[in-house]
């Protein structure tokens, strides 16, 4: 079980609650569950409707969409699940531990009450969200110039062959 203090403390790391007051993140951090998860334990599974957002406290998770595609490893002081606190729609990848995991839970109820409460919490959420949209894209591209490339390649390989025959 974690402190008040050291929950403090591991929330305010947490990008999004970085720009909130303490006395603030303190009534926040409190309301939060503590679960644990052992290694290889899927935590939601993609399209599962989710409704919390997660914090890991210790450990290592995995963020994928299938079993061979890993689209992120998270550690102590990230967050994951955090978009379907705002829309309806089933989970997006699947969470699955890799070592013996602990997470601090925040539902969608709490959030929405701490939102009405200071709602600079949803703009850091929004940032958040562009950043991983802009890394997702940057990811994209550099696949598609990969692509590319290879194609250029097979072409040339092409052309190459057919001039031999």
């Amino acid at each position: 079980m974690l402190t008040s203090i050291d929950r403090l403390l591991l929330v305010r790391g947490v990008p999004i609650f970085k720009e909130l007051r303490d006395d603030f993140l303190v009534r926040l951090a409190s309301i939060m569950n503590e679960v644990s998860y052992p290694p290889s334990k899927m935590i939601f599974a993609k399209g599962q409707e989710g409704r919390s957002l997660y914090i890991v406290v210790a450990g290592k998770v995995r963020v994928h969409i299938d079993d061979k595609k890993d689209l992120a490893v998270l550690d102590k002081g990230n967050c994951f699940g955090e978009m379907s606190l705002f829309d309806a729609e089933p989970r997006s990848a699947s969470v699955t531990a890799i070592t013996n995991c602990d997470c601090l839970v925040l539902t969608q109820q709490q959030l929405y009450e701490a939102i009405d409460e200071t709602p600079d919490i949803a703009v850091n959420i929004i940032r958040m969200l562009s950043r991983r949209i802009r890394v997702q894209n940057g990811q994209i591209n550099t696949q598609n110039e990969q692509i590319s490339k290879l194609s250029e390649e097979l072409k040339k390989l092409e052309a190459y062959k057919q001039s031999v025959i």
